[in-house]
């Protein structure tokens, strides 16, 4: 370990941090996982040359690599442990290019998501891509684990606005994946294959992003309240079948909407009820939402719509507020990310009910509704994650499965659901995917113990 931090510091000088508080804050995310020790040190790359030379060094030394941004994460897949360099692109913010005309932009992996979109107002352009955690989450961490947001039932997840990435593998090359034209389809879409591998392929050091003009015409809101949690899912899924589209629709269960009120100092929600919170916009956005208030009266939820800017953001506030009011009113929370068809959201969250009352824990849980993605919380106390909460997940994780789902929509498997990996693919799917990331990856120093570890 010493011979290879030696050589760290000769190709990358004060950019090797030793330092207790950066080795420590390097063993975890957002998710509450901590590795089981500090990495080795926390290599703080400024370019691409800078990672070029960490790769090289790390395959000569078999040492292994935990790329890492933000560390915004809700899987653990980002943690850097005993033995390992943790790479930071957080340094690497640049945006290299904006071609408005040809709806691309260039950027660097530590770009926040935010701050990309700040810049690319002035143009008239976007990028779709809106996590919860954009104001805090790197462009390369969305493209790392594969996110999705608020608005990606209309406009896509990072997989539909990304035509290339700059990847650098684990003995060092640099390959320029993607293409700048609207379609491409050469060879194997390698560019895919890295979205949502979590750096266990290799290490995105630059994008090539698919952009969108900026929405003209209005933004409406509408708020709707069911009595029960159950009754909003119908709700949301009465919307998809009738066949409109809005940006957002977003739902809250009781005990989320209560946290997140008293987060934010508003008055306390009916007793037991739950929020759907929908969004339409662009030339279309009026007609829409009237027919969504429509749809959403006829089974029997309180209606109001708002044209407002500022009526509109509060009442998307109120969703954002989610994961600090968890923090401080809830409690501990192992924080988790299904996905179903949108027909089942009503029978996962009876599904969700009844591991409640089986297991004797509580989950409360919101919803990207617009495409079947829910975050159940479980909550607990104490440190560490008991026996009872994992024997809750497993439960809820299988009844997902089930209903013709899947394990993540968003957060990616990291160290937290890869034990259930296996049972979602099937045996000849595991193997085959373990495969490709031995080609890419022969000696196994990629993000090890992440995403394909038994």
């Amino acid at each position: 370990m010493t011979a290879v931090l030696d050589r760290l510091r000769a190709a990358l000088g004060d950019r090797v941090d030793i330092s207790a508080a950066s080795v420590e804050g390097a063993r975890a995310d957002r998710s509450g996982h901590r590795s089981h020790g500090a990495p080795l040190a926390v290599v703080r790359a400024a370019s691409v040359d800078d990672v070029q030379a960490v790769m090289r060094i790390a395959t000569e030394a078999r040492t292994p690599v935990v790329p890492q941004g933000a560390r915004t994460g809700l899987a653990g897949g980002a943690n850097a442990g005993p033995g390992e360099i943790a790479l930071s692109l957080r340094e690497m913010t640049r945006i290299l290019e904006v071609r408005p005309d040809d709806l691309l932009a260039v950027v660097e992996p530590g770009i926040l998501n935010a701050d990309l979109n700040a810049a690319l107002a002035a143009h008239g352009v976007w990028w779709a891509p809106d996590p919860a955690s954009r104001d805090i989450s790197t462009v390369g961490g969305n493209i790392a684990t594969g996110a999705g947001g608020l608005l990606c039932a209309k406009y896509g997840v990072v997989r539909d606005a990304v035509l290339g990435v700059d990847v650098v593998l684990a003995d060092g090359r640099l390959l320029r994946l993607g293409h700048r034209s609207v379609k491409g389809v050469t060879g194997l879409d390698l560019t895919s294959l890295f979205i949502g591998s979590e750096g266990t392929l290799g290490v995105v050091v630059g994008a090539t992003l698919k952009l969108r003009r900026l929405v003209a015409g209005e933004v409406l809101t509408i708020a709707a309240m069911f009595a029960d949690v159950r009754a909003a899912a119908a709700g949301s899924a009465a919307v998809t079948a009738a066949g409109i589209q809005p940006a957002i629709m977003e739902l809250m269960d009781a005990a989320c909407l209560g946290a997140a009120h008293a987060h934010l100092g508003l008055e306390p929600p009916p007793a037991g009820h739950a929020l759907l919170t929908v969004q339409t916009d662009g030339p279309a956005a009026d007609a829409e939402a009237e027919q969504v208030a429509g749809v959403l009266r006829g089974l029997g939820a309180a209606v109001t719509v708002s044209h407002d800017p500022v009526e509109s953001e509060r009442l998307l506030a109120v969703r954002r507020a989610m994961h600090p009011a968890m923090q401080r009113f809830l409690g501990t929370t192992l924080i988790e990310d299904v996905s179903v068809p949108r027909s089942m959201l009503p029978a996962m969250f009876d599904e969700i009910a009844r591991v409640e009352r089986e297991h004797g824990v509580v989950i409360p849980t919101v919803a990207h509704a617009g495409d079947g993605n829910l975050h159940p919380n479980f909550v607990y106390s104490g440190d560490e994650v008991p026996d009872v909460i994992w024997r809750a997940a497993d439960d809820l994780f299988r009844a997902a499965l089930r209903l013709g789902g899947t394990l993540t929509g968003e957060h990616g498997i990291g160290v937290l659901k890869r034990r259930w990996l296996a049972d979602e693919l099937g045996d000849d799917q595991w193997e085959l995917q373990r495969q490709v990331k031995a080609v890419f990856d022969p000696l196994g120093i990629m993000n090890p113990g992440k995403v394909f570890a038994p």
